[in-house]
């Protein structure tokens, strides 16, 4: 009788020791969140806590049985509703905290005394719940963004023919480039931008047609001076702005979302060789694998890659999708083709049962190879480039200001003065420049 006994007060001490490490675990991990997740940790607690409770009960319930010595019989005395009221404390010690449990008291027969258990934990947990402690961030609050006037300005004005726009076929691609590229607009309000910018630039093209109607530019000194021509013929020349400027506004903010998503794609290009790499030597330490894209979020080493993996956490935490749907979807909608071909491996190897340090080792060579081949195109066209620039920008200015200064003094109809011909050569010569620099800015891949 009495080894039953034992083994009961052995499974019971067990049962709570294990409860005990699992409120301390928690109670260390729930500070500095959110309140729904502090709500979601609270209830946990309590259950906790009652089933901590009931087994104190337990063990002290088991021990009173065991006990040989049993107390006399006594006399039934009422208890004051005040003394049933009050709170006794079950106090879980740990090392290196404690943390203290109330309870209201329950009148019981066999139940009455305060109960402090000492819970001893291993290295191996000291290290962990340092680990969490280390982990802790401070949740910074950040001010509520407000609407940006112009959008809401734009809506008012073409809100509804920009619902109706939005449903368009032409539109669809529009939509998607908006989804890849991060802009952080909702499809109808970037129409109703866009139609807006459009109707602005009417006046501003309306503006400078009146003035080149009255006005001409030129680089020889005036640069401004009144027009001479009959208006007639002066309007005919210069009409066309008032269609061209919208025009050209219209177009150009239609196809930023792409060149955005283009330049958002490149860089992820550039990054993604050396993360799979990463996620190579992450994914050999049996780590969770959607704890791969938190680690490499942690590092700060991929800025354009970490917008993507923020997506995947989110999916899963915030709208409770499993590992394989979120990679699945956020590969539909990456702005690269490369990455999204990488998360749909991903996604194939974790439901085929494959091996993901494997994977990622062949996957980390392929793009690395194809990073070096790309470096290889760049310098060669760096070179070719050169070449040009050397005979467009120094050689042929040159050659082109000696043969208008010729035709200049010879009388072959050049009417530009000579500090005319300077102006024109200095300007294009900068004009030239900055192109360049332009391109090879773009094109110039992350070292």
């Amino acid at each position: 009788m009495s080894q039953e006994y034992l083994e009961d007060l052995r499974e019971a001490i067990l049962k709570e020791i294990k409860i005990a490490k699992e409120i301390v675990a928690i109670s260390l991990s729930s500070e500095n969140l959110g309140n729904e997740e502090k709500n979601m940790i609270d209830s946990q607690l309590n259950s906790l806590k009652e089933a901590l409770i009931k087994s104190a009960d337990d063990v002290s319930g088991i021990l009173e049985d065991m006990s040989i010595v049993k107390p006399l019989p006594t006399s039934k005395v009422d208890v004051p509703e005040a003394e049933v009221e009050k709170k006794d404390l079950i106090q879980v010690k740990t090392r290196p905290m404690s943390i203290m449990i109330s309870r209201e008291r329950v009148p019981k027969t066999n139940k009455k005394r305060h109960k402090i258990v000492d819970v001893e934990l291993t290295d191996t947990e000291r290290k962990t719940l340092k680990r969490l402690k280390k982990r802790r961030k401070i949740v910074k609050v950040t001010k509520e963004k407000k609407a940006n006037k112009y959008i809401s300005a734009a809506n008012k004005m073409f809100g509804k023919l920009s619902k109706s726009l939005n449903e368009k076929p032409i539109f669809m691609t529009l939509k998607m480039d908006l989804i890849k590229a991060n802009i952080q607009y909702v499809p109808a309000s970037y129409i109703s931008m866009m139609l807006f910018t459009s109707f602005i630039s009417i006046f501003v093209a309306l503006f400078a047609m009146v003035f080149l109607l009255f006005f001409h530019v030129s680089f020889d000194w005036p640069l401004i001076a009144r027009v001479t021509e009959p208006l007639g013929s002066r309007f005919l020349n210069v009409f066309w702005i008032i269609f061209a400027v919208p025009v050209a506004t219209f177009f150009a903010i239609y196809f930023y979302p792409s060149l955005e998503r283009k330049h958002i794609e490149n860089k992820i290009n550039e990054e993604l060789p050396f993360a799979t790499i990463h996620m190579s030597a992450i994914s050999g330490s049996m780590v969770e694998p959607s704890e791969m894209f938190s680690i490499l979020i942690s590092t700060k080493e991929y800025p354009y890659l970490e917008k993507d993996f923020t997506k995947i956490i989110n999916e899963i935490n915030v709208y409770g999708r499993d590992f394989v749907s979120a990679l699945r979807n956020v590969a539909f909608n990456s702005p690269s083709n490369k990455l999204a071909a990488l998360l749909n491996g991903i996604a194939t190897t974790i439901n085929s049962g494959g091996s993901l340090p494997s994977f990622f080792d062949k996957r980390a060579n392929t793009l690395l190879f194809e990073y070096r081949i790309e470096r290889e195109k760049y310098t060669k066209g760096a070179e070719t480039f050169m070449d040009i620039y050397i005979s467009l920008v120094i050689a042929a200015p040159m050659i082109l200001m000696l043969l208008l200064i010729m035709m200049k003094v010879s009388g072959l109809g050049i009417s530009m003065s000579t500090s005319g011909i300077t102006l024109v050569m200095v300007v294009g010569v900068t004009m030239i420049n900055i192109v360049f620099l332009t391109f090879l800015q773009l094109k110039q891949p992350q070292s």
